[in-house]
């Protein structure tokens, strides 16, 4: 029998290609009072927007959806004006991502929903019979390493310096019983890649991209990240376009009694809604 955690948390990245537009060809923020052009994952951010886009127009408002496959150009897309929001990224993300980048003058309107980072494995059913020396292969993204560092010390798989969590790496790690070695130069999104080809002993994945690979984390996962996860994914805007009334009439729909439960319908626990 594979064991998992109850669902909650999400991830950060580096950097792939934008695939795709959805409900409109806008190079640019909307422009009106009326239309809000946001960036979004894939799986399962567009989804949701997907869902509320005829909730949001029934309050007089339309909603322009670009999808992107990386965690990168969605924040600079949204710098450079071409949009008026964004929504894949949860706080500490977002935090790192300021900091490293002066011109990113960003703030967050709300949290939507938590998404979990899970653990699988090609050959074993639980963390307790990983091996000795057992491999694991985690995102490139440093923004990612704390929360899983920290999701395998609550495991106990590993013990992390005194006061290290958000911000630890592997070089924080001071008790390592099985002496687990770490692979963390692959992209977030090309984990589910690493995963199907059987590479490392076990390999943690965002739920997003997880899902978007055809993945069920609460069937597929011999793993979950717990409910203490603080990594809830925000709607995201320029400093001072938060109250924007636009930005909160599409936090009023996304965060509803309605888009809540159609949330744990859809995603059946692997995404769990903010209440």
């Amino acid at each position: 029998m594979k064991s998992w955690k109850t669902v909650l948390g999400l991830t950060a990245a580096s950097a792939l290609t934008i695939l795709a537009a959805c409900g409109g060809d806008s190079e640019s923020g909307s422009g009106d009072d009326k239309t809000l052009v946001i960036g979004a994952s894939n799986v399962p951010h567009a989804e949701i927007l997907e869902h509320v886009k005829d909730e949001y127009e029934a309050k007089g408002y339309k909603l322009e959806i670009t999808k992107f496959q990386d965690y990168v150009l969605p924040n600079k897309t949204l710098a450079d004006g071409e949009l008026d929001a964004n929504y894949f990224q949860h706080e500490p993300y977002l935090e790192s991502q300021m900091a490293e980048n002066k011109d990113y003058k960003f703030a967050s309107a709300g949290g939507v929903h938590i998404e979990p980072i899970g653990v699988y494995s090609q050959d074993y059913a639980s963390l307790d019979e990983l091996p000795d020396g057992a491999e694991i292969i985690m995102s490139s993204s440093v923004a990612d390493h704390g929360r899983i560092l920290t999701m395998l010390q609550s495991e106990g798989l590993i013990t992390l310096a005194e006061g290290k969590t958000v911000d630890a790496t592997v070089a924080d790690i001071v008790d390592n019983p099985k002496n687990l070695t770490f692979k963390t130069n692959v992209e977030a999104a090309l984990l589910p890649q690493a995963y199907n080809n059987g590479e490392g002993d076990a390999v943690l994945i965002n739920t997003n991209y997880a899902i978007d690979a055809g993945l069920n984390p609460l069937e597929d996962a011999i793993a979950l990240e717990g409910e203490d996860s603080p990594y809830v994914n925000l709607i995201v805007t320029r400093e001072g376009d938060e109250d924007d009334e636009r930005v909160k009439a599409l936090l009023e729909v996304l965060t509803s009694e309605e888009t809540q439960q159609w949330i744990l319908d859809e995603y059946k626990g692997a995404v769990v809604p903010v209440k």
